[in-house]
């Protein structure tokens, strides 16, 4: 008896990427990636080559490797050298000099200068005021049974928190939605609205500035806002120049709200599609606890999180990651959704599980560029959702999931739009904070 050939073994077609199919749902085609071609060199939409690094274990190295310079300097196409980062119109140099776009030493001082606003005791000093943020939105739409999350609850939640933590007077916040808005709808375009919006953001970070260094009094206050700090740290010696200052304000607005409105939007929509899982959580919920709460909202971080692909970075020396060569001038992108639903490192990564104990995922990064916000991050996501779902027990999707359209960007990942409905709506919490 002859023994028949083997069919050959073939390796499926590589996926098309960074179309608004791959936005919809990028994880088929990062799966690929991480079983044929770890680390991958690929043109971007933008026309720049870069590396993506798509494996937990190469995405951990990647972030923590100190030879992958943050500063856009070091790439050897300074005519692409716009958005870097993804922050729209920071092309301009008196944006440049922020935590995204810096290394050490320059990169620890700033930081150092800036942590202090976000130590878990001052998160959780404003944990009343997220609470009562939180509370006013859904008062603003709970009478009409229906709501865009996005634009009603995702969007202006964390504007309007990390407004009150820089400083900005409630009277200019709206001015401040509306320029982050620009920035969110039209991400990345250099022209018109965005750099429009741009402008007058850092012209007005710039007066503040001006206005806060006249009024600070010599002594410290409690509970002093980060602008005020940021001036006080400049005028006893740290070095901070205005335009640091300046710059430094305008990446923790525009980083510390988008990737908040993405958790939220995000989260809220992995556990309306996954009906079991918000169950369990709003029964959790019910009794008073918050273990499944505080572990749910790190599984929606590796689940769907809110930062498709960690910012930009560079190498400075020749260096091999994955098996990949990797020359001086390279750009190097980690895709942290990718490394987040490895399967060597997470067990069933592609099922949502809120009690998921084993999850260091790589949602908010890794190394010294760890994201500086992110316990903050996750007070706000922690009580958008547990007061949603406290007080919104009913809350279903308004619409097809096969309708709802994803944010076009290379960074960041978010619905554009969640309609969402509801019938039952509950009053809020007895104390503030309760929950988170």
């Amino acid at each position: 008896m002859t023994s028949q050939p083997h069919p050959p073994i073939t390796t499926p077609p590589a996926p098309e990427l960074f179309t608004w199919e791959f936005a919809t749902d990028p994880y088929p085609a990062y799966a690929w990636l991480r079983e044929h071609a770890p680390v991958h060199r690929t043109r971007l939409p933008s026309g720049v080559e870069a590396w993506l690094v798509t494996r937990y274990a190469d995405a951990k190295q990647a972030l923590a490797d100190q030879r992958l310079s943050k500063n856009p300097a070091h790439h050897d196409e300074p005519e692409h050298a716009k958005g870097k980062t993804g922050i729209p119109g920071e092309r301009k140099a008196e944006l440049m000099t922020h935590l995204l776009n810096i290394d050490p030493p320059d990169h620890t001082r700033l930081r150092r200068l800036v942590s202090k606003a976000f130590t878990p005791r001052r998160v959780a000093e404003f944990a009343p005021r997220v609470q009562e943020l939180t509370d006013d939105l859904i008062d603003r739409f709970a009478g009409e049974g229906e709501a865009d999350l996005i634009h009603d609850f995702a969007f202006p939640l964390p504007i309007y928190a990390i407004c009150d933590l820089l400083g900005v007077p409630r009277e200019d916040q709206d001015d401040f939605r509306d320029w982050a808005g620009m920035m969110i709808r039209h991400g990345g375009g250099p022209r018109g609205g965005v750099a429009r919006s741009v402008k007058k953001m850092r012209g007005y970070l710039l007066d503040l500035i001006h206005r806060k260094r006249a009024d600070l009094p010599e002594r410290p206050e409690p509970g002093e806002d980060l602008i005020s700090g940021l001036i006080r740290a400049s005028d006893h010696g740290e070095h901070l120049t205005e335009n640091e200052a300046a710059a430094m304000a305008f990446i923790l607005l525009f980083a510390g709200f988008e990737t908040t409105v993405n958790l939220i939007g995000n989260g809220t929509y992995a556990l309306l599609t996954h009906p079991e899982e918000r169950d369990r959580l709003q029964r959790s919920l019910a009794k008073g606890e918050r273990t499944l709460l505080e572990t749910g909202v790190e599984e929606l971080l590796r689940y769907d999180g809110p930062v498709e692909l960690a910012t930009w970075r560079f190498a400075t020396e020749p260096l091999t990651l994955g098996g990949q060569d990797i020359a001086p001038g390279d750009p190097v992108l980690v895709v942290l959704a990718a490394a987040d639903r490895d399967p060597a490192r997470f067990a069933g990564p592609d099922t949502l599980d809120l009690s998921r104990r084993d999850n260091q995922h790589l949602g908010y990064g890794h190394g010294i560029h760890y994201c500086l916000g992110a316990p903050l991050a996750r007070l706000e996501g922690q009580t958008a959702l547990a007061t949603l779902l406290t007080r919104l027990p009913d809350l279903r999707l308004g619409a097809d999931p096969a309708d709802l359209r994803w944010r076009g960007g290379l960074i960041m990942r978010g619905l554009r739009t969640l309609p969402v409905e509801f019938t039952a709506v509950r009053g809020r919490p007895v104390a503030h904070g309760e929950l988170t």
